[in-house]
């Protein structure tokens, strides 16, 4: 038998913050209910609890930023009567949500088509309750400064969900931990997960007694997230430091009763697929655990998310098949071993996404695209408010990448996308208005010249190519009487600044005299850093290098006084090309060093760090980037297409201390920039329909799911 038992001790934690001299704050510590109780879970009164207040010395202004994929999704939760399926010859699909942001991972509550679900209409991730009747969904008791929930349950007048507002003692570890709270009287937060455990999708069992849960333990997060490293992991409602370990490697755990478990992972095969365990009626007392699953899909086709019926009989998954593009909705039968397809003839162009069932097995419900004609929001906003855990810094979630304001702040450049359909757009700072300055080729990574309001910086090539791969450096000028007019498409004037021979040229940042740019460049064979006229470009031996080595120096970033040139480079480690960590080096090419935001020098948590995408403050003091060191949020086969589903956004002071954590989700969130002009006032931006594009559920499932099988 494999048992789970918490073994931190809050005399160990408080003696070493007082050795280290930090302070205690034990009316917030998430060990805190230790002093007043045996359990090693949290509690905490909603009714009391506030965010952390501001420190005046906290970084402020607002930071623009993209999340891949995410301004597409238009997620509604969509329900159909299995009476009435496709299976038996007619169609009924009721939406349940009202088409405001996007809205997800949804549970039954009880027959009446009541749900618990996961909506972003507030800037983050809550959980909000809808059924027939309310006129908007009712927002559910949570944690008011996180800012990410996830997979809620309602059983027995409670609410179990997912929170990532602890932040683990040590780097690269989730946040991810499962709590419950009372819908009516006191509120209270209780922490299920012991303190240092990561805990994903939780289910409860029929008769609410058992909980299970995709755990990834206490276990520092060795990268992986094709797959978690996850564990199904039981135990009592009543008692949930009693953790059993039913089943080694799974994730996305299902109850058909109160014996047997559904999860998925991945085969050795290479197909994802369902699996089941059946557990005796007391598993606490049966000492055969972990024990190997019963493999219930079979090989062919992948299949995730599953959800059981109480008959036993029947699983919902959804599936993605060979030569198919889109992710379905699929019925298994268990005694017939046969797929009954529901989605796809409902929806065939759509991707479909984590099913869940009524308890009396008549209704199936799922999220989805909301399409094009139904009612709700039907434009993605150029510029989207998103919660900020720091009081005076705002938030902005940019549909596009690699932002960059102009001096005075009006405007904004962008990369609508990465390929051939993208180029230069340029957008008005409240969201109002956007124009294109150059399309039908890629562009990437933008800068705007500090004291050129009508110049911008670019890399016009393909992204992350070989060094001999022709990328080049240009400047990009327009006139702006055009912005007044009624083009929407805008003249300019693209002067390319290095050689066609030179290979990749990448990644420029102006400084602040508007005189020269950092770039990346792979002329050499590596990837350095080289500082160029800005106006003239290398020609004229306009050109310096400035890094040079066999390594990646990359995505260079010029402070505001011009002193220090910040970029992201694995020259600590040149044969792993994901050891990526920031250094900062002077325009003259002295005083070289690294800056450590993961641990101490020579620690081995420094060694993990992948932190792309530096950008300072606009004074100078703070630094802004994209990094790995709070692992992986949510299981990553649920959602749609992530990269890097690790990337999350970080500050941290140029001297290495003060590192905050600025977002918490399940997507890649990174291009950062930090606005430098004037006031942006975020009460005026234009949202909802009246700005911005046509909303199109235009996204990729996950690319590392790959069909090239035998």
């Amino acid at each position: 038998m494999k048992m789970i038992r918490p073994a931190t001790n809050l005399r160990h934690l408080l003696r070493k913050q007082v050795n280290n001299r930090r302070p205690v704050c034990l009316s917030s510590h998430p060990l805190t209910s230790l002093l007043g109780s045996r359990r090693l879970f949290k509690a905490v009164n909603l009714d009391t609890l506030t965010p952390t207040m501001p420190s005046s010395m906290d970084p402020k202004g607002i930071v623009v930023f993209t999340s891949v994929g995410r301004s597409q999704y238009g997620f509604d939760i969509f329900t159909v009567n299995l009476n009435q399926t496709p299976i038996t010859g007619s169609t009924s699909e009721h939406r349940l949500t009202d088409g405001i942001s996007i809205n997800y991972n949804a549970q039954f509550v009880n027959e009446d088509q009541s749900i618990v679900f996961i909506s972003e209409r507030s800037g983050c991730p809550r959980i909000y309750l809808t059924r027939r009747g309310l006129s908007k969904p009712e927002q559910l008791p949570s944690v008011p400064d996180s800012l990410f929930h996830d997979r809620p349950i309602i059983k027995s007048h409670l609410l179990y969900f997912i929170s990532a507002h602890e932040q683990p003692e040590k780097p690269f570890q989730s946040w991810s931990a499962l709590y419950s709270t009372e819908l009516h009287g006191k509120r209270k937060i209780i922490r299920l997960s012991p303190y240092g455990v990561v805990d994903y999708s939780p289910a409860i069992s029929k008769s609410g007694t058992f909980v299970a849960i995709a755990s990834y333990g206490s276990r520092p997060w060795e990268g992986d997230f094709h797959e978690l490293k996850t564990d199904i992991v039981v135990f009592p409602t009543s008692d949930p430091n009693n953790r059993l370990v039913v089943c080694e490697r799974g994730g996305w755990p299902t109850w058909s009763g109160d014996s047997t478990i559904f999860f998925h992972r991945q085969a050795d095969d290479g197909w994802w697929s369902i699996f089941r365990v059946q557990i005796p009626e007391n598993p606490l007392e049966f000492s055969e655990f972990p024990v190997l699953p019963l493999r219930i899909t079979p090989p062919g086709l992948h299949c995730f998310t599953p959800a059981a019926f109480n008959d036993g009989k029947r699983i919902a998954v959804a599936t993605r098949r060979r030569g198919k593009r889109y992710r379905h909705i699929e019925i298994f039968d268990l005694e017939r071993k046969v797929f009954h397809p529901v989605t796809e003839l409902l929806n065939p162009a759509f991707h479909h996404y984590n099913p869940f069932v009524s308890s009396d097995s008549e209704s199936l419900g799922y999220h989805r695209f909301r399409g094009k004609s139904i009612e709700g929001e039907s434009r993605v906003p150029h510029l989207e408010p998103v919660a900020s855990p720091i009081k005076d810094l705002g938030m902005l979630r940019i549909n596009g990448s690699f932002p960059s304001f102009s001096p005075d702040g009006s405007l904004l450049a962008l990369n609508p996308a990465l390929d051939e359909n993208g180029g230069i757009k340029v957008v008005k700072s409240d969201g109002s208005e956007r124009w294109t300055l150059i399309k039908g080729r890629v562009a990437f990574c933008n800068s705007w010249s500090p004291t050129e309001k009508y110049v911008i910086y670019s890399s016009l090539g393909p992204i992350f190519e070989s060094t001999k791969t022709t990328v080049q450096i240009a400047r990009v000028t327009f006139e702006p009487s055009y912005l007044n007019s009624d083009l929407q498409e805008i003249p300019c004037d693209v002067k390319i600044l290095t050689r066609e021979d030179t290979g990749n040229n990448a990644f420029p940042s102006c400084s602040p005299d508007g005189k020269s740019l950092v770039f990346r460049s792979g002329r050499s064979g590596h990837k350095n850093l080289y500082i160029l006229d800005a106006v003239n470009g290398e020609f004229n031996d306009g050109i310096r290098k400035l890094t040079a080595g066999p390594w990646i120096d990359t995505m260079p970033s010029w402070s505001p006084n011009g002193d220090l040139i910040a970029f992201s480079s694995n020259m600590h480690n040149p044969n792993n090309v994901d050891a990526f960590s920031i250094y900062v080096i002077k325009p003259d090419g002295s005083d070289l060093r690294r800056i450590y935001a993961a641990g101490r020098k020579g620690s081995s948590d420094v060694d993990m760090e992948r932190i792309n995408h530096v950008c300072f403050s606009p004074n100078g003091e703070w630094l802004v980037f994209a990094a790995n060191i709070g692992g992986v949020t949510a299981e990553p086969v649920s959602f749609p297409n992530q990269f890097q589903p690790y990337g999350d956004l970080y500050v941290m002071r140029l001297d290495g201390s003060g590192l905050r954590r600025l977002t918490c989700d399940g997507y890649e969130n990174g291009t950062p920039t930090w606005h430098f002009g004037g006031e942006l006032d975020m009460r005026r931006l234009c949202l909802g329909n009246d700005a911005g594009v046509e909303l199109t559920g235009e996204f990729d499932e996950p690319l590392w799911i790959t069909s090239d099988f035998n």
